[in-house]
């Protein structure tokens, strides 16, 4: 069964919401607008919406961490079971935290302290709020991390954050958030960065938990897929408004604002695409026998080598794109910065046209970089933040000996060509929105008028609208230009609305290849097929939605 069928009527309320106000300190220019949520007791409400859309800011004030001198309440209140969190002390709002109200933030790379080990800062949690005993926290630590899973609690217990992966790191700050039993789990985005089995365990874990503590869930999310997973209740958020509430099944089949109509037939389906002519004259890029061995390092303690992928093979016609997909660790950014020569391959040849480049030195490969070019996952990390737009466009063609004033020129039919006006030339990164700067960075790639562009996860951190209108581009562009694709992804939703063919890779291997609509709908491999149970959302036909929406 899809949708939870629970009824919370008689439910105490946890969480009341009632006409919040927040608005810039500067000038009063409200950022949220008379928001009502209501959240009941073992309930999860979902929080949808854009970025922008105001519910970031919502959780911040929730948990009072709203940044001081930027934003503020303007008006409405927060009641956490009856109490009102508008106006407490700083020594007031910080008691309740994690002992009453809890936070899952989208980045635990980022929210988790670099410099401690990860059991010491649950630990801390205990410290903080309580006056157990060292021991005491210390088993208690334990305990929790048994309950979301975690393997080998000792060990883990005494590891620092980027000992672990993405997965784990995300269950230490839910066993952080859970260690004192709040009644109030607040989780932003927890999911977005993870590949969809991790994901799907994560869901399952809060799920588990919520049951068990009876923890009432406010879930933040982008995602439609994972709405018709786990929630009960749905609020969708535009522009710091809620525009429509309801239980989730009707939202989703009955939804009566166009703005969430247009959220949802956003949401990619596993219906793949209708797959481009293929031309068989001409390989943009040829992968044979690639091997990448990670040898062990240490002085004391030796660590086995790794092999980060062994024998992959595969080509990609011009005008077509080819999807490598599979779980974290599975060896797709390792293939991708292979063919790119950011890392060397231990074995095997990599041709772009009739190039051989996997031997080359790096002088003698300066020439054909030209032919390759690379969009990463997070474009403001990729775009340099001091210079102006104008001159990241125009650096490598100019690096390849075309005058400035052409350079610009182009640069400027780029971000048409993009969808961005020829006035974003003079302006900085942080001046544009995620998907914005998204399309930059694609223009970049594509200014050096490249035989095959490589995608590196680089919509998997866009909102869904953000992301159709990426991939909307990415194919608008391929069809004017004619380059190849190489498409790195966890999610084979997305696969499906841009690849013609797929590439599934399990610890280094390929383990399946073969057209995008055969891997979907026949998929021969158990790992795929785990893949494929493992989207969210699967259950949901949103491709049958946007028909009758056709209609």
């Amino acid at each position: 069964m899809l949708f939870k069928k629970r009824s919370f009527d008689d439910a105490p309320a946890i969480l009341e919401i009632r006409d919040l106000s927040v608005g810039l300190a500067s000038n009063g220019l409200e950022v949220l607008d008379k928001v009502s949520i209501r959240i009941r007791k073992g309930e999860t409400v979902c929080l949808v919406g854009e970025s922008g859309s105001g519910k970031s800011v919502t959780s911040l004030a929730i948990m009072g961490l709203l940044p001081k001198g930027a934003l503020e309440v303007t008006n409405g209140s927060i009641e956490l079971q009856g109490k009102n969190l508008i106006g407490l002390s700083p020594q007031g709002i910080r008691a309740m935290r994690a002992r009453s109200i809890s936070m899952i933030f989208q980045e635990p790379m980022t929210a988790l302290n670099p410099v401690m080990r990860v059991g010491d800062q649950i630990a801390e949690v205990l410290n903080t709020h309580t006056k157990i005993s060292s021991r005491e926290a210390r088993q208690r630590v334990l305990d929790i991390m048994e309950q979301v899973q975690l393997p080998n609690v000792e060990r883990i217990y005494r590891s620092y954050p980027h000992q672990l992966s993405g997965g784990q790191r995300q269950r230490i700050m839910i066993a952080m958030a859970l260690v004192l039993e709040p009644q109030l789990l607040i989780a932003d985005e927890p999911t977005t960065a993870l590949d969809v089995t991790t994901q799907k365990q994560i869901l399952s874990l809060i799920a588990k938990l919520q049951e068990d503590h009876g923890t009432a869930v406010l879930f933040i999310t982008h995602d439609m897929g994972v709405v018709a997973e786990i929630a009960d209740t749905v609020y969708v958020m535009k522009e710091g408004q809620v525009v429509e509430n309801a239980p989730v099944e009707r939202l989703l089949r009955e939804p009566k604002e166009e703005y969430t109509r247009r959220l949802l037939r956003a949401v990619p389906s596993l219906v793949p695409r209708p797959p481009r002519p293929m031309d068989a004259t001409k390989d943009a890029l040829s992968v044979s026998g690639l091997d990448k061995l990670y040898h062990g390092t240490g002085i004391f303690t030796r660590t086995p080598s790794v092999h980060a992928a062994q024998d992959v093979n595969f080509v990609i016609p011009r005008g077509r794109t080819l999807g490598i997909v599979g779980e974290s660790g599975s060896g797709k950014s390792t293939v991708a910065r292979c063919i790119m020569r950011l890392i060397d391959p231990t074995a095997g040849e990599i041709r772009i046209a009739d190039t051989e480049i996997a031997g080359l030195s790096r002088g003698e490969l300066r020439p054909h970089r030209k032919h390759i070019q690379i969009v990463f996952q997070d474009p403001f990390r990729s775009l340099n933040p001091r210079w102006t737009v104008g001159k990241s466009l125009t650096e490598g063609p100019i690096n390849y000996g075309m005058p400035h004033k052409e350079a610009l020129a182009h640069a400027a039919e780029l971000l048409e060509l993009v969808g961005l006006p020829k006035d974003a030339l003079g302006r900085y990164p942080h001046q544009f929105s995620g998907g914005q700067r998204q399309r930059i960075a694609i223009a970049r790639a594509v200014a050096m008028r490249p035989d095959v562009l490589v995608a590196d996860e680089a919509v998997s951190a866009l909102d869904v609208s953000v992301q159709a209108q990426v991939l909307q581009l990415l194919d608008e562009l391929q069809q004017k230009l004619g380059i190849a694709i190489l498409f790195i992804t966890h999610d084979l939703r997305v696969a499906a609305q841009i690849c013609d063919d797929v590439v599934v890779m399990q610890r280094g291997r390929v383990v399946e290849h073969d057209t995008a609509a055969n891997v979907l709908s026949q998929p021969r491999d158990d790992y795929t097929r785990s893949l494929i149970e493992a989207a969210p959302g699967r259950a949901w036909d949103f491709a049958n939605f946007r028909e009758l929406e056709a209609v």
